[in-house]
């Protein structure tokens, strides 16, 4: 077909889009995390303040006050040499979709962290082992496996709403399918945009599943 091409770049552009702000996201929901726990009541309060915004807000408002709010403060960003980052679309995507997923991941952390028996803590700190090591070689890697799944889920909702950003003239799978649709006037190429959507989702869906057995093989009786 002769809009094929350009479905498989929209393809690619939605793929590294999701793949860039999760794995970003991730990195970012781990201070969120800290600070959600932490004992200190300002930390603790800015960080649920910043998860109550990005997950009480709908992301393509989000999307809109970053491409077009901090747009308007142009000479402030020229002034402080941020400009470059902010005037270009696909940028504010990745920017607002980071910050959106590492709310929603931070939560997700956090709830697995509490669910793991407080035992655990206890026997680490009978042997002596500091508190980051206890954490990281302990807590943490039973907590992800609790996570999986709804991570998985995140992950999924991303890909869908990462549909929003065609909005905003990044030309992502959806982008490419309204520019194809604009041209033709042919609704079949929305059509084979829910089927690349659906495949993307199932073949992830299906690499979970995988994981999930894999990682958790352990824990099944024999």
């Amino acid at each position: 077909e002769k809009y094929g091409p350009s479905f498989i770049s929209g393809l690619g552009v939605t793929l590294l889009l999701v793949a860039c702000s999760i794995t970003l996201g991730a990195v970012l929901s781990l201070p969120i995390v800290f600070a959600r726990m932490s004992k200190n009541k300002v930390l603790s309060w800015l960080a649920y303040g910043y998860v109550y915004f990005f997950r009480g807000t709908p992301l393509i408002t989000q999307l809109f006050l970053v491409y077009y709010g901090l747009g308007s403060f142009r000479p402030e960003l020229q002034s402080v040499g941020l400009w470059w980052f902010f005037r270009d679309a696909w940028n504010c995507a990745l920017l607002t979709f980071t910050l959106n997923t590492a709310a929603y991941q931070a939560e997700i952390l956090r709830g697995a962290i509490q669910s793991v028996p407080r035992g655990q803590r206890e026997g680490a700190a009978a042997l002596g082992l500091p508190a980051h090591i206890a954490f990281f070689k302990i807590i943490l890697p039973q907590a992800m496996i609790v996570a999986l799944r709804p991570y998985g889920n995140e992950i999924i909702l991303m890909i869908k709403g990462s549909a929003i950003v065609a909005i905003v003239t990044v030309f992502d799978l959806m982008g490419e399918t309204r520019r194809a649709f604009s041209r033709t006037f042919d609704y079949q190429m929305y059509i084979w945009a829910a089927v690349l959507y659906l495949v993307m989702v199932e073949a992830l869906r299906n690499l979970w599943v995988w994981l999930e057995d894999r990682l958790t093989r352990h824990l099944k009786r024999r």
